[in-house]
């Protein structure tokens, strides 16, 4: 990434001929090809990058990730826009292809080996060929991925409704770690009720993971008796 920032300013000062022979070292370094003229935003993740093709005019947000052989490419040789651009949030599949200047909007997970020719809404998974929603976000979803956020770690983007019994495992983990920190706030708020001195000084801050004062709901009880 380092290069092909560099690589990218020379892009810029018209350096084209250099720009294009470093990225081809780069390439040919990495199993890495991303052209000079792409955009490219903060904290961008590329795990097991071997053979990732990123086009000349993808733009590409903050805090997105590509696992091995994602494809961000055209589908013409016209001038102009002609590759895909992901919002904020994107995490891309190994194998996926997204294909012409379409738009990944803030959130999407697109599944291993799916093909993407449209634009996709906030917050949605696509999978298949061709690519297909298969998710929208709800208010659980919400909660897992507050959870994975604060963990530090998103399981190859898998939703539940991923037939992956690893990931199924985990999202029932994310589940009762929720369910957990509901039940440890309410309890912190009742014995403050009673006088009690609490230190939660040490305690991370949860951010966007802030929890109600209220009681769980009946689907994070049964969750728990279950597990």
């Amino acid at each position: 990434m380092i290069l092909h920032r560099f690589n990218h300013v020379l892009w810029d000062m018209g350096f084209n001929w250099f720009a294009r022979w470093l990225s081809h070292f780069a390439r040919w370094f990495t199993g890495i090809e991303i052209h000079p003229g792409a955009t490219i935003g903060r904290r961008f993740f590329i795990d097991h990058g071997m053979g990732v093709v990123i086009g000349e005019t993808a733009e590409i947000g903050d805090d997105c990730t590509l696992y091995h052989g994602v494809t961000l490419g055209g589908t013409s040789w016209n001038a102009g826009k002609r590759h895909p651009t992901l919002k904020n949030n994107v995490v891309v599949g190994a194998g996926a292809k997204v294909l012409g200047p379409i738009t990944l909007a803030e959130g999407v997970r697109i599944g291993s080996n799916a093909v993407v020719t449209k634009d996709v809404e906030k917050n949605s998974t696509v999978v298949g060929v061709p690519g297909r929603v298969i998710h929208h976000h709800d208010e659980t979803q919400k909660k897992r991925d507050e959870i994975a956020e604060k963990l530090g770690f998103d399981a190859y983007g898998a939703t539940r409704d991923a037939p992956d019994p690893v990931a199924t495992a985990i999202n029932k983990m994310l589940d009762h770690i929720h369910a957990m920190d509901e039940k440890m706030e309410t309890m912190c708020v009742a014995l403050k009720q009673f006088g009690a001195e609490i230190d939660v000084t040490n305690l991370p801050d949860l951010g966007s993971c802030s929890l109600s004062n209220g009681e769980p709901d009946d689907d994070d009880t049964e969750k728990i008796k279950t597990n």
